[in-house]
């Protein structure tokens, strides 16, 4: 979490259920990332953003797989190079020392903000980048929370499919949005920062 006084409460639970934390910069994310990943002294670093409730960790395994298993060929794993999944199961997977080298490396705000722009977006030449792609291109559908649009559609989603009990398959998820495409419809139109992402 950041140092900022408003986060103590973060640490304090952490605390009390005996979790490891971190604290680092609010707007520096990448230093904050790289500094947690130090302390857990991390061989593999994975990132899965908190406005995605919707995560599922079969998918997130799979990646995570992916990387180790084309260790020696690849520095970068994800599924978003280019997105196959609904916005919102993004995973990206990538060894620590890769991201002590970006740390160092990346200059940009939008890099230190988002983490692994540089790998993918700023500096791609410079990482060994794979694409873990769905056999299905379901990349129209938005499971992520950044608009109250996208709130309302994963309220839905959660109530219907009783997920604050449980962690649904992604299978399971993506039958019901396409069962009831008057909720997927909620949010369909709605748009937020993208960066551009390729795999070469």
């Amino acid at each position: 979490t950041t140092t900022n006084a408003t986060d103590d409460g973060v640490v304090e639970v952490a605390r009390q259920e005996g979790v490891e934390w971190f604290r680092g910069s609010e707007t520096d994310v990448l230093s904050r990332f790289a500094g947690a990943a130090r302390q857990a002294q991390a061989g593999i670093v994975v990132r899965v953003t908190g406005d995605c409730p919707l995560i599922d960790p079969q998918v997130t395994d799979r990646v995570i797989q992916d990387l180790s298993e084309h260790a020696a060929t690849c520095d970068y794993a994800a599924n978003i190079l280019p997105r196959t999944y609904p916005q919102g199961l993004d995973v990206e997977a990538f060894f620590g020392d890769v991201l002590q080298r970006v740390d160092r490396m990346a200059q940009s705000p939008t890099a230190r903000e988002h983490v692994t722009t540089f790998i993918y977006s700023e500096q791609p030449e410079l990482f060994r980048r794979r694409n873990v792609a769905d056999s299905q291109d379901n990349s129209d559908l938005r499971w992520t929370v950044d608009t109250a649009a996208d709130l309302q559609a994963v309220r839905i989603i959660y109530e219907a499919l009783d997920l604050g009990a449980r962690v649904a398959p992604f299978p399971e998820i993506l039958a019901y949005f396409r069962a009831h495409p008057e909720v997927a419809a909620l949010n369909a139109g709605e748009k937020t920062w993208q960066p551009v992402t390729k795999v070469s």
